[in-house]
């Protein structure tokens, strides 16, 4: 931006700033931006008297952002004027695509709401069939079975020793496979601790490097699916430990029931001559609420057959258990493996995208050192030809000096006059554009030396980022559990 009254000469000492890519401002006003660089004045900084010796300012660590400060920020404060907004004037409530979406939404609302409603009642209806075939079936099913039983008595015994032998070995395998989801349950804690380690790390990045990047979205991830993991492995050691009771319940219904099957023979033949017509058949009141092992003749030829299918049903939810388990350990393993897999490609990533910035900051810095270099000698140069041509200036100005002590018509202005008067105006002309060169050489040179602090400092930050990511982050992930540790073998 070249300044109100400044010369063309010194456009190009004043190149454009680059750009940078900084987070947009938090509000859009005017007097957002008024106060964001308060030390930065341009216009009085130019007014100053020059001092060619403070020309050079020690770098800082963190780079100001005074190059930045434009002259839209002094046009907002002389030309802004205050504007008072009537909110309720300047806004509504709603727009009139809230009022037709809401419309819509009472619509769809009410839609769902009748089809629901028609949904339940054929549903109903079709419950009240269902239990009504159901129960007549129970009814002939327990008569049919009660006649059964009085002679079937030796092969529920068999039957009850043979479901029982099959649960016990049940029982065993599902005692095994909660064992090994409890070992792979804490081989989960060291993934997730080195994940939440990367994370902790990773806060110590400085400056624009601490970003949320695709290393830290993959470690959270990370963290997610391990808990998830972890959640889903808790839910089953929760479902193994009910079902190991359920079994063992049924275990123990299984031996009670083995165990009076003897006595339960008179009890059999007696339940099996009673009719609805016979004597001493009468209702009694509450005896659902009864415990199950006291049971009036209707109701026990059921019990046998309940504890055997509870049994097979209990079996046959453990063995669908034990397959879920299972499963879930490789496919928890799997899911483990698939994202630590993940993070490490990001980190290899980030880790080479970090150290290809570095390089290239180091050629950058390169340059701006051998550039210094360059402007001061340039620096130098002038001042020695600003020195030279005083002597040329001090030759000339001593010259008609001495012609103004000529005698009376002797004072003639004469070519030689003429022209030491336009040799002192032509060396004081090219002593002044020096200077302003001298002036533009040192204002450079001091934006050459920010960009040397600011490439520095950035230099720091990405040998700190890749000092964590590559020493700290990725060391540690190499203690990495197996496949077969996180699926409970080992």
């Amino acid at each position: 931006m070249e300044l109100l009254g400044s010369t063309l000469a010194a456009t190009y000492a004043h190149p454009r700033p680059t750009p940078a890519n900084f987070l947009p401002a938090i509000s859009a006003m005017a007097s957002s931006y008024r106060d964001c660089f308060p030390h930065c004045n341009l216009t009085r900084s130019l007014s100053l008297p020059w001092r060619p010796s403070t020309y050079y300012k020690a770098a800082s660590n963190s780079p100001a952002l005074d190059p930045y400060c434009t002259r839209s920020q002094r046009v907002s404060e002389s030309t802004t004027l205050p504007f008072v907004s009537n909110r309720t004037t300047l806004f509504t409530r709603y727009t009139p695509d809230d009022w037709y979406r809401s419309n819509l939404t009472n619509f769809q609302e009410s839609n769902t709401s009748r089809h629901n409603s028609e949904r339940l009642r054929i549903d109903t209806s079709r419950l009240i069939q269902d239990k009504y075939q159901q129960t007549r079936k129970t009814q002939a099913d327990s008569t049919q079975n009660l006649g059964e039983r009085v002679n079937d008595i030796g092969f529920w015994k068999s039957e009850i020793t043979h479901e029982l032998d099959a649960m016990i070995g049940e029982t065993n395998e599902l005692t095994d496979i909660k064992k090994k989801l409890e070992r792979a349950l804490m081989e989960t804690e060291a993934p997730l601790q080195v994940a939440r380690e990367c994370l902790f790390h990773r806060e110590k990045r400085m400056g624009i490097d601490l970003v949320h990047d695709e290393v830290e979205t993959e470690l959270l991830m990370e963290v997610d699916i391990i808990l998830c993991c972890q959640e889903r492995m808790k839910l089953h050691l929760d479902k193994a430990i009910a079902q190991l009771a359920a079994n063992r319940a049924s275990q123990h219904e299984l031996e009670k029931d083995l165990s009076d099957k003897q006595a339960a023979y008179r009890i059999d033949d007696k339940c099996h001559h009673l009719r609805n017509t016979s004597d001493g058949v009468s209702y009694f009141r509450g005896v659902e609420r009864v415990d199950a092992m006291v049971s009036v003749p209707e109701s026990w030829a059921k019990l046998t057959d309940d504890n055997i299918l509870r049994s097979q049903s209990e079996r046959a939810a453990s063995a669908k258990l034990r397959d879920d388990v299972q499963n879930l350990l490789v496919v928890t393993a799997n899911e483990m493996w698939h994202q630590f897999n993940k993070v490490n490609l990001a980190f290899t990533s980030r880790i080479a995208e970090t150290a290809d910035a570095k390089n290239k900051i180091q050629i950058h810095l390169s340059k701006t050192l051998q550039e210094i270099f360059q402007m001061e000698m340039t620096i130098e140069s002038v001042k020695k030809a600003i020195k030279d041509k005083s002597a040329f200036l001090k030759v000339a100005q001593t010259r008609l000096d001495e012609r103004t002590r000529r005698p009376n018509i002797e004072l003639c202005r004469d070519m030689a006059q003429l022209r030491l008067v336009n040799e002192v105006y032509e060396v004081d002309d090219t002593i002044q554009t020096l200077q302003q060169r001298l002036r533009d050489a040192e204002d450079t040179l001091q934006s050459l030396v920010h960009s040397k602090a600011t490439l520095e400092h950035d230099l720091a930050v990405k040998a700190n980022s890749l000092y964590i990511d590559q020493e700290k982050c990725v060391s540690m992930r190499r203690s990495f559990p197996s496949a077969r540790r996180l699926a409970g073998f080992c």
